[in-house]
């Protein structure tokens, strides 16, 4: 039952926040919540150490400090901290955390290369009436949610709590 709400929540969250981002420019505080208010209850319930949780911890808030001062700065937005702590949160700190944090910077620059391509044929793009969705069409900020969920969908599988999930099925 562990293995299948972390196989459910995690996946589910940051689909639920990539869409909400591409769609809307915002990522529901829900989502963020319910990522860090899921992982309590999962891994005692997997029997994680307390040692390793505060590890999980230490990892949600170096992400959140870094994140705050770039909020702070006007860098990054509010949202995409939030979700950015919360998933940081669930791959604790390892080289998993290390591997999703570089995905997120590589998929978010590539992204960003890409929008910046499309707004710069925003004109065209309406004359022939493509379905482009407004956050990428005419949007002067970022959806960065996008990348982070697809970091996190990249990195998760080597997660210690998706390896110990998978483990718990055998």
């Amino acid at each position: 039952m562990t293995a299948a709400t972390v196989f459910l929540i995690f996946p589910l969250c940051l689909t639920i926040a990539a869409l909400s981002d591409l769609l809307t420019m915002t990522i529901p505080n829900r989502v963020s919540v319910i990522l860090v208010a899921a992982f309590f209850p999962i891994v005692l319930s997997m029997g994680l150490p307390l040692a390793a949780i505060g590890a999980h911890v230490a990892a949600g808030a170096a992400v959140f400090a870094a994140c705050f001062a770039l909020f702070a700065l006007n860098v990054m937005g509010g949202g995409d901290a939030k979700l950015l702590t919360a998933v940081s949160l669930w791959f604790g700190l390892n080289s998993s955390l290390f591997e999703f944090l570089v995905y997120v910077s590589l998929i978010g620059g590539a992204a960003t290369l890409l929008i910046l391509m499309i707004r710069a044929q925003a004109n065209l793009i309406l004359a022939v009436g493509l379905p482009v969705p407004n956050s990428i069409l005419m949007a002067k900020k970022i959806p960065y949610g996008i990348a982070i969920a697809i970091g996190g969908f990249m990195a998760f599988p080597s997660s210690p709590l998706f390896l110990a999930a998978l483990e718990g099925l055998k």
